[in-house]
């Protein structure tokens, strides 16, 4: 059952007030949906339950600073989660290589990404270098352009695009293996 708006502004004035049912509440409302978004930036499981532990914590440590007229609680939350991620990864060091030079984006056929099971698709993309895989989910998952994702990672857009570009080379390559191994 999906909570109203009212139960979430409740339990949102609840986790201002540090009410510890009200944040177990919130978690558990989002947990399934900020779980998948993790597993997307995160090479394994343990790695994703780390960055969304310390989104949570981001959650309900600036919960105060959300504004309902400006986004719906998940999407900010989802924010923090993204956030998050990247704050992993930049820990982890990850390299990203300066290509200021644009290739030609690899084409995926939509037919062969409908056929692919989701779980299946999620374990390719997970098979990208981190760097690639980073920039592949920001810009084609989440929606984010090459000058917001230069500026979240610090490269150029040249970098950001040829990480998009190489990812989808690499995705074509294995759904092409996932196509020869089911006929």
């Amino acid at each position: 059952m999906t909570p109203s708006a009212d139960d979430i502004q409740s339990l949102i004035a609840g986790c201002i007030k540090n009410d510890r049912r009200a944040q177990e509440q919130l978690y558990k409302l989002f947990h399934n949906a900020m779980a998948a978004l993790c597993m997307r930036y995160a090479k394994n499981m343990e790695d994703a339950t780390e960055v969304m532990n310390d989104g949570f914590l981001k959650v309900f440590k600036n919960i105060q600073q959300y504004e309902a007229g400006k986004a719906a609680i998940s999407t900010w939350i989802r924010t923090i989660m993204i956030h998050a991620a990247i704050d992993f990864l930049r820990k982890k060091k990850v390299n990203y290589i300066d290509k200021p030079l644009y290739e030609e984006e690899a084409g995926i056929e939509n037919e062969a990404i409908q056929k692919t099971d989701a779980d299946i698709l999620l374990a390719m993309i997970r098979q990208l270098p981190t760097a690639t895989q980073l920039v592949f989910n920001l810009y084609a998952i989440d929606g984010f352009n090459h000058v917001e994702i230069a500026s979240l990672l610090d490269i150029s857009e040249g970098t950001s695009r040829w990480h998009v570009s190489e990812a989808r080379k690499q995705l074509k390559q294995l759904l092409q293996t996932q196509q020869l191994k089911n006929e």
